[in-house]
């Protein structure tokens, strides 16, 4: 209740262009997911927002990365009048399936959960449909910005972010900062150390993937647990399939040519599942590691932290880009209500309600590698206990409830 006179004037409107040219209400650091999603969002509602991205359009929009988007991911996309092309190409999918050494079973995620579904479209056609709105709504991106600093985030002063431009030193002040930079950006380190903690656990594997213009193996995805390790079979599109196979830290891309790639997978994906493969030349071929991080708080005086800023999942459970819009649902709120009320209750909260999610996510992408994956130390009774896991969720609906709930995405924390 302190820092309230300090907050007091931020939410009245700026006064002319010429003061929108030096400054804004939400600078947002990062032109990923998060930051666009909570560009869109803010903008939406009034807001006038700045996004700084120390990239080019060209290879934020070309990251390979996830392709199933939650139940609130899509609603989100339709809201924002961004579902177009989703709607006419985004494979929607109303369950998955497991398989324990080639015996594959289906878990039925809409009937299930009441009807929600998960839905096949990729990060990278997210990322398009995001770019291509905020230059038809005149969203402000600035692109290869070096050098960004962020400054005063605790005083009486306003905010203030800083780059260099082409080599011309550029400032803008803010009311306050969104660092959505991701796991390697400036946003994080700019919280005192002392104020930060930190969790973290490393894996000891990562995901061999490939992307290849081959039709996929089934309408839905694999989550295949072997005795060489994790697979998965999934799509981009019903002529572009997605596939990954468990593999050690020291191997490399190099280590796999194709055909000992379509091997491997076809044996992990059992007799059903690796007939259905379609082989073909592969296009994008790399290793990715998994971890589990989140910092906390994810609000330190005017700075909060979305996405990848503040926490990373393993993959397995396709919550990455799905956590990171769950975050800025959450905060474009308390910052609208903010700015159209100067309440900040919303503000003053998001980090717990926030939080309060992504532990939770946390907890299911955690639990959901550990029964579809080899560990390097699984002696027999842990195999054995993972195999008991696998049969119960195979035969308790309640099991198939709750891991269908947790995989079409949990509910917002208001």
């Amino acid at each position: 209740m302190a820092r309230q006179p300090i907050y007091s004037h931020w939410h009245k409107p700026l006064r002319s262009w010429e003061e929108r040219a030096l400054r804004t209400q939400v600078a947002i650091i990062g032109a990923g997911p998060a930051g666009m999603f909570l560009a869109h969002l803010l903008h939406a509602a009034g807001v006038a927002v700045v996004v700084i991205e120390q990239r080019t359009r060209s290879y934020v929009e070309n990251r390979v990365r996830a392709g199933v988007l939650e139940q609130i991911t899509a609603d989100l996309m339709g809201r924002l009048g961004l579902d177009r092309r989703l709607r006419a190409e985004g494979l929607v999918h109303e369950g998955i399936n497991l398989a324990l050494d080639g015996d594959i079973f289906r878990i039925d995620l809409a009937a299930a959960t009441g009807g929600s579904t998960v839905t096949v479209y990729g990060q990278q056609e997210v990322m398009k449909d995001l770019f291509d709105a905020a230059d038809a709504r005149g969203i402000s991106i600035v692109w290869n910005a070096e050098g960004v600093a962020l400054h005063d985030l605790e005083s009486e002063r306003r905010p203030v972010v800083t780059w260099t431009l082409g080599g011309v030193a550029q400032r803008l002040e803010c009311s306050f900062v969104a660092g959505c930079d991701g796991y390697h950006g400036v946003s994080r380190s700019a919280i005192p150390a002392d104020v930060l903690r930190t969790y973290e656990r490393v894996y000891p594997f990562g995901w061999l993937g490939i992307l290849a213009d081959v039709p996929p193996a089934g309408h839905e995805l694999i989550y295949a647990n072997h005795a060489h390790g994790f697979a998965l079979a999934s799509m981009r599109s019903p002529t572009r399939s997605r596939y990954y196979i468990q593999c050690t830290l020291d191997e490399k891309p190099e280590d796999w040519p194709d055909e000992r790639f379509w091997d491997e997978l076809c044996l992990r994906l059992g007799p059903q599942g690796g007939a259905a493969v379609t082989r073909g030349p592969s296009f994008e071929k790399s290793i990715a590691p998994l971890r589990s991080f989140v910092a906390e708080p994810m609000r330190w005086g005017r700075l909060f932290l979305a996405g990848d800023a503040a926490h990373i999942v393993p993959p397995t459970g396709a919550k990455g880009l799905n956590l990171a819009v769950a975050d800025v649902i959450v905060l474009a709120d308390a910052l609208t209500v903010f700015f159209t009320s100067g309440s900040t209750a919303g503000i003053d909260a998001y980090s717990a309600r926030a939080l309060a999610r992504v532990w939770k996510a946390e907890r299911f992408s955690w639990w959901y590698t550990s029964v579809t994956h080899r560990f390097p130390d699984m002696d027999g009774f842990s195999r054995r206990l993972q195999m008991a896991e696998l049969d119960y969720i195979r035969t308790s609906p309640a099991a198939q409830r709750s891991l269908a709930e947790n995989y079409v995405g949990l509910p917002l924390v208001r």
